[in-house]
């Protein structure tokens, strides 16, 4: 009766035993398949597995047979290919906002995609040393919160935290709620971020996700919509450096040639250059003028000069004369 039972579920069982035991560098002969049904408590003969191979096909599973000494067969036919999968674990590895718990269950769950021999070469292959690793496992639902919210096209209330130096939170207003429509997450400096209609403010701000706490989704619809329209999320995202804020500015900058790919890879192909003599370039573009702003002006040493607004160089010579006064 046991091995009558079993019959009823001997596709589901060659399809897994070929899932898990088999690809191309490791196939299974007739008799290696029908030894691993039988320890199942399922009976198979050689030409029932033929028939197998075939409704398995049908199902979209392709078999493919290997002649050597032996004949042998594999499951071909994955969603992935190892090295798609390899791409994916060292993402999942690499990315700053999963925890190390999250990281390693959703690593367990791609290598189940594939054979148990690649699970194990794929394992060795992922591994990303320094990495800093977030620890709190809520930023991950977080994201699939303001996702559903955007979906259902809702509002959202959270509370926001900064740290202060004993690496406490503190919440921001006190602990009061901000009330968003949020419209999209964007990814910068290894971090998500939220651009979302803040209702207080009636304006598009940014919060980073990791600092966002309590999300809840509120039963009213979304505002602010005109302003987002208005929004170019490569742009925004190119000017706002690292998400900080401060006025948005205009600046004309003179360069030297060898930053023509700084300037490029932060401003993007489209930005105007306009060459000034042998040896250097001018170009204007959108910035948030700020602290952050003029420590990435800095790194770039003397190949790199403000030219307009005056305002915006004389703030700059503050910053410059601040930071080599702090080091005395």
């Amino acid at each position: 009766m046991a091995r009558r039972s079993g019959q009823k579920i001997k596709l589901f069982s060659l399809l897994e035993i070929l899932w898990k035991q088999t690809d191309e560098e490791h196939p299974l002969s007739l008799t290696e398949l029908i030894s691993a049904l039988e320890a199942r408590g399922i009976s198979a003969e050689r030409k029932s597995l033929y028939s197998d191979f075939e409704a398995l096909e049908s199902l979209g599973f392709s078999v493919e047979c290997v002649r050597g000494k032996t004949v042998a067969y594999y499951l071909s036919s994955r969603p992935f290919e190892l090295v798609e999968l390899k791409l994916l674990v060292d993402a999942v590895q690499s990315s700053k906002f999963i925890t190390e718990k999250k990281s390693a269950q959703l690593i367990s769950k791609l290598e189940s995609l594939v054979s148990r021999h690649e699970a194990t070469a794929l394992a060795r292959e992922v591994h990303v040393a320094g990495r800093i690793k977030a620890m709190n496992e809520s930023i991950y639902y977080s994201v699939d919160e303001i996702q559903r919210a955007i979906a259902q096209n809702r509002k959202i209330s959270f509370q926001y935290f900064s740290w202060d130096t004993e690496k406490n939170r503190v919440l921001r207003r006190d602990g009061e709620r901000y009330l968003v429509s949020p419209y999209l997450l964007l990814w910068d400096d290894e971090n998500y971020y939220l651009v979302g209609f803040e209702e207080e403010k009636q304006k598009m701000l940014h919060f980073r996700v990791d600092k966002m706490l309590r999300i809840e989704l509120c039963e009213e619809e979304r505002s602010g919509k005109e302003a987002f329209e208005k929004l170019d999320p490569t742009r925004y995202t190119r000017r706002v450096f690292s998400m900080y804020g401060g006025e948005e500015e205009y600046v004309t900058l003179r360069l030297s040639n060898v930053l023509v790919g700084v300037i490029l890879d932060r401003f993007g192909r489209e930005v105007p250059l306009m060459r000034d003599g042998k040896d250097h370039f001018t170009v204007t573009v959108p910035v948030h003028v700020s602290p952050q702003f003029f420590g990435w002006l800095a790194s770039l040493g003397a190949d790199a000069r403000v030219l307009a607004p005056r305002q915006v160089l004389a703030d700059y010579t503050t910053y410059l004369k601040a930071t080599i006064q702090a080091q005395e």
